[in-house]
């Protein structure tokens, strides 16, 4: 092998360590996350009103739509728009390029661990929703069926109706979630 293949090789394998490191860190940070959301919302919400229960669903639904929104805009954004927006020192700008540069990443982080555990966390409140309905009205049959159903249709079309969202709005939407990120870091 000459010094150029050398390289390469070099190249290939810190590639594939750095993916390995990825894969195991999603996975540990999906488990975590799993872990306590579920473990919260199950004590929690199970103690809650059907009023509390129904929002906090709502809610839950809702942070999955927008995350994937988030994800799909950080994958279709131009990062030449935030150059330009970064030369003009424009908050969130340079924020904004970083979350383009690493979109696939950002995009797993907020389309399949956000988006899949509020996906799993409604499939769970909505069960213990409709016991509460089943208990609470005196049915004789298991309501749950509806609820699942309902709960899938409006998180997936809420994700269908957010994907044209984000593809129409990604650069208003990557920046905005840039100046977040800005604003979280002059915290620190």
């Amino acid at each position: 092998m000459n010094n150029q293949e050398n390289k390469e090789e070099n190249k290939r394998n810190k590639k594939e360590h750095s993916d390995i490191k990825w894969y195991i860190q999603v996975f540990i940070i999906t488990f975590m996350l799993s872990l306590i959301f579920s473990y919260v919302s199950a004590n929690g919400v199970s103690q809650l009103n059907l009023i509390a229960a129904l929002i906090i669903l709502v809610i839950v639904i809702g942070i999955g739509i927008m995350f994937d929104i988030i994800g799909v805009a950080v994958t279709v954004a131009n990062e030449h728009e935030f150059h330009a927006k970064a030369s003009k020192k424009i908050k969130g700008s340079k924020d904004s390029i970083m979350l383009i540069k690493n979109a696939p990443k950002v995009a797993n982080i907020c389309a399949d661990v956000i988006g899949d555990i509020c996906g799993v966390l409604s499939g769970a409140i909505s069960a213990l929703i409709s016991m509460k309905v089943t208990e609470q009205f005196g049915m004789s049959f298991n309501i749950q069926f509806v609820f699942s159903a309902i709960v899938a249709s409006l998180t997936v079309g809420g994700k269908a109706v957010g994907k044209i969202i984000a593809n129409n709005n990604s650069t208003a939407i990557v920046h905005a979630v840039g100046i977040v990120l800005n604003k979280f870091k002059k915290n620190k």
